[in-house]
């Protein structure tokens, strides 16, 4: 399994999951897995979120991110973190790299009547109407969809099939809008300074939906980079750290990365909206017991999610 190399990363169709035949499902969390133990990547179809809402959300994160500098700082609370709301430019690093990503962003959490008394409240700019209402709408569609995956998941790992929904729907999930911006000058940013260095998520499983310009890119087991692309009703999910760290690397956390465009192009924006599904603080990520054997013993100390989360944001520069 772990020597399947892709050119590409598998396309799947999560109603055979959902309502599909025995058969349909079984080939999908089969096919799920086999993708996940080697490349950690696929392109799932029918997830649920429009390409209206898809579209729209994108209309205010880019209005929002057009904003004066000095607008959109009333909007960054240091002292949560950068948990929610607005994070500036040259915030945040790569782990092991000190050169900050090219990037700014904005983060939405859990709605007010599903947030844990534990979680910072939203934030939401005054100026651009709709965010809010756009934001928390795909938040919710997102969700599901990560909840049909992680099902899919449970299943391929030989768990019951909702062994995640308690741990994940209320979980410290963080819908990210992302804007790399413009450099106009590439002779002003450092040399080894790029969109997103190459990394791996911290959480469970990321939820993409199409960002408005290509650049993404995930490392094969070979050592080479592959261009991750999906098609327009398509959105891609990635095994996160979390899951990596629960499944003993079973289930793989690929790293990736966002390249900078040709340099005669570095003057255009690129806008992208991951989510980041997370479970609840007190979930054990310690190693299931299915997925540890003399040929795989134990990789990992046992922690909880809350404290693993601390510890990587420390690692990216957003905690202190």
């Amino acid at each position: 399994m772990d020597q399947l190399l892709y050119d590409e990363i598998p396309s799947l169709d999560l109603n055979d999951f959902k309502n599909g035949t025995t058969v349909d499902k079984q080939k999908f969390v089969a096919d799920l897995g086999a993708a996940y133990q080697s490349i950690g990547f696929v392109a799932i179809k029918n997830h649920g979120l429009s390409a209206e809402l898809s579209g729209q959300l994108y209309q205010v994160i880019q209005a929002f991110f057009s904003l004066p500098d000095e607008v959109k700082k009333r909007y960054e609370k240091p002292e949560i973190f950068g948990q929610r709301g607005y994070i500036s430019k040259n915030k945040e690093k790569a782990k092991g790299f000190k050169t900050a990503d090219l990037k700014e962003f904005y983060h939405i959490g859990q709605p007010d009547d599903t947030r844990l008394a534990e979680y910072p409240a939203n934030i939401w700019p005054d100026e651009i109407e709709n965010f809010e209402k756009l934001s928390l709408e795909a938040f919710r569609v997102l969700q599901e969809a990560g909840l049909d995956m992680l099902r899919a998941i449970a299943l391929y790992l030989g768990l019951e099939e909702h062994y995640f929904d308690e741990k994940a729907r209320q979980g410290n999930s963080i819908l990210r809008a992302i804007h790399y911006f413009p450099i106009d000058d590439p002779d002003s940013i450092p040399l080894d300074a790029v969109r997103a260095a190459e990394h791996g998520d911290i959480n469970l499983i990321t939820l993409l939906m199409g960002a408005s310009a290509d650049g993404l890119q995930v490392l094969r087991r070979d050592g080479r980079w592959i261009p991750i692309t999906a098609l327009p009703e398509q959105i891609v999910v990635n095994v996160g750290d979390m899951l990596s760290r629960l499944t003993n690397n079973k289930l793989k956390s690929t790293i990736h990365r966002v390249v900078n465009p040709p340099r005669d192009q570095m003057g255009s924006p690129r806008y992208s909206i991951p989510f980041f599904m997370h479970p609840v603080s007190s979930m054990d990520l310690s190693c299931l017991p299915s997925c540890v054997d003399e040929a795989n013993p134990k990789g990992y100390t046992d922690i909880l999610a809350g404290e693993f989360l601390d510890e990587r944001l420390r690692e990216i520069g957003l905690k202190s």
